[in-house]
């Protein structure tokens, strides 16, 4: 029997009803069975993005944060019981008939009201999967900022029960969980690491336009290796590596000495195919929180094969 928490291969990746660049659907498993943790401790997550890995781990304990207020909101209402499935189907029917009948203006009144008004769940969840692509980005003032995705008819019966199905496994998840969620900044989540814990970052890839809500540049970059060299529990790093044109020499500068697990992919983004082109995205562990081979190949047999994914799935 396995006396880990992890590794784990999961049979059903449970998707989130969020979207945000970079969200790592297709690459949870690779994650969940590269990963040696006992479990005893709590999983923390600074960086919480879509809530992707988090739900698909399940732990226990968490604490997790991310410094964008409105996806930290918008969880933490459906963990109380503000947002539940009943609600989002009843919601998104009156406002995908609305977006039906008036088009890319009713679109725009909501995200105005939305930022007018700092921020609603609801409309968080109606904005985001109707805008352009589907994905999540904030102004300089901390404004939505995304245009009208070009669907007046958006919200059909099939994609209002999708999102509701979401919203509905992610609540059923939460119940019973000691799940602390909180807007913060990373190096105070880090901060409360204790020795059996395991922290998860997935930070905005530094060298690439992935920032959805404030600036992450270089020097932020250099400050999350640095502190993270200092961390006495269990950690793990999500990077790109490289891809066609170039690699990440900030992984080799920064994170030396740390093992570097790769898994290669495809993202289906770009306005051409040929500009649709492999990433080769890197996990970074301290030694002791890789899985062997025996291990890994008990969690998954075949977790670093080339996949054509998409990150708004």
């Amino acid at each position: 029997m396995n006396e880990y928490f992890l590794p784990k291969h999961i049979k059903k990746v449970v998707v989130p009803p969020l979207k945000c660049q970079g969200i790592k659907t297709k690459l949870v498993n690779f994650i969940a069975t590269t990963i040696k943790w006992h479990g005893r401790g709590k999983w923390i997550e600074p960086f919480l993005g879509s809530g992707v890995v988090l739900f698909n781990i399940n732990p226990d304990r968490a604490i997790v944060s991310d410094t964008n207020k409105h996806i930290i909101n918008f969880y933490k209402d459906i963990q109380r019981g503000q947002i539940d499935e009943i609600i989002v189907k009843s919601y998104l029917e009156d406002m995908g008939a609305k977006l039906f009948k008036y088009g890319e203006d009713f679109f725009y009144d909501v995200r105005d009201q939305f930022n007018e008004e700092n921020g609603d769940s609801l409309k968080l969840l109606f904005l985001n999967r109707c805008c352009y692509n589907g994905i999540m980005r904030f102004n300089s003032q901390g404004k939505f900022n995304v245009p009208f995705g070009h669907k007046h008819e958006r919200f059909r019966r099939a994609y209002i029960t999708k999102i509701v199905n979401q919203v509905s496994k992610i609540r059923q998840i939460m119940i019973n969980k000691d799940w602390k969620f909180q807007v913060n900044d990373w190096r105070e989540t880090m901060s409360n690491a204790n020795l059996d814990d395991f922290v998860y970052m997935d930070p905005p890839y530094i060298g690439r336009h992935t920032d959805y809500y404030n600036n992450w540049n270089e020097s932020d970059a250099i400050e999350l290796a640095n502190f993270s060299s200092d961390l006495k529990c269990g950690f793990a790093l999500s990077m790109w590596k490289e891809n066609k044109y170039r690699e990440n020499i900030h992984l080799d500068l920064h994170w030396n000495g740390f093992v570097i697990k790769t898994f290669s992919h495809f993202y289906h983004v770009g306005s051409k195919e040929k500009f649709r082109n492999a990433m080769t995205e890197a996990l970074v562990l301290k030694a002791e929180n890789l899985v062997d081979q025996r291990e890994e190949k008990m969690a998954y047999s075949n977790s670093t094969h080339i996949k054509q994914i998409s990150i708004f799935d």
